[in-house]
């Protein structure tokens, strides 16, 4: 694949996963924003695209380029790829950082009452809309893409539109933190939720990916929406 400034975003992340390391340094939305070429996509975070496709190109040529090929990857892979990866972690990990978070806004909540109060409402209704949307997917989609197999042309966009409220969710949480940067004097349980949330912000951001940029374009037919 010939790399430019047109060439898609989620093509991008596609077809050479390794790019995403790149992406997810500069911030640049892979998954829901997927649609936009390069040169877009690194306007609206005000970066050089030349430097960004450098950095691509640097990363591509130290890697295997067929790892974790998942758009050349049966359906059914896919789909027990994505439960495996990030279904199941996510049920363990969202009760940990809603603890933390809890605890954060209980116990520092004098210090900065509505970004904390911001951030505990903004990642409870974030976790609550993410339960919701992986048991759909367990409970109809997924069987629904195993039954019928790619090309199937099921109704995938009400989970793209549930992709796009997590990425505002997200988008709210870096906001809210200043891009993540622990304030000074914040204790140990503060650093962690801090780090928590960056983490399942770049595990949301590839699990998405996976469903808006290769899962559904597979099966979605003319739903699909995620290119």
């Amino acid at each position: 694949m010939n790399i430019t400034e047109e060439t898609k975003v989620g093509e991008i992340a596609t077809q050479h996963p390794m790019a995403t390391r790149v992406f997810s340094r500069h911030g640049i939305d892979f998954c829901c924003g997927g649609g936009v070429p390069l040169q877009t996509a690194c306007e609206l975070r005000g970066l050089s695209t030349s430097d960004v496709l450098g950095e691509i190109e640097h990363v591509l040529a130290g890697s295997d380029p067929d790892l974790d090929r998942w758009d050349e990857a049966p359906v059914a892979d896919l789909v027990q790829h994505i439960v495996d990866a990030y279904h199941l972690p996510l049920r363990e990990e969202l009760p940990r950082l809603e603890s933390m978070a809890r605890k954060v806004a209980r116990v520092h909540g004098d210090k900065d009452t509505e970004r904390l109060g911001g951030i505990l409402e903004t990642f409870l209704r974030l976790e609550a809309e993410l339960g919701d949307h992986m048991a759909r997917e367990e409970d109809v989609l997924f069987p629904e893409i195993l039954r019928h197999g790619e090309g199937s042309d099921l109704p995938v966009e009400p989970f793209v539109d549930d992709h796009s409220d997590a990425g505002q969710a997200l988008a709210v949480l870096r906001e809210l933190t200043d891009d993540y940067q622990v304030p000074e004097g914040a204790c140990n349980t503060w650093r962690a939720l801090w780090h928590g949330l960056e983490a399942l912000e770049q595990s949301l951001h590839l699990h998405i990916h996976l469903e808006n940029n290769v899962l559904f374009p597979r099966v979605g037919g003319a739903h699909a929406t995620g290119r």
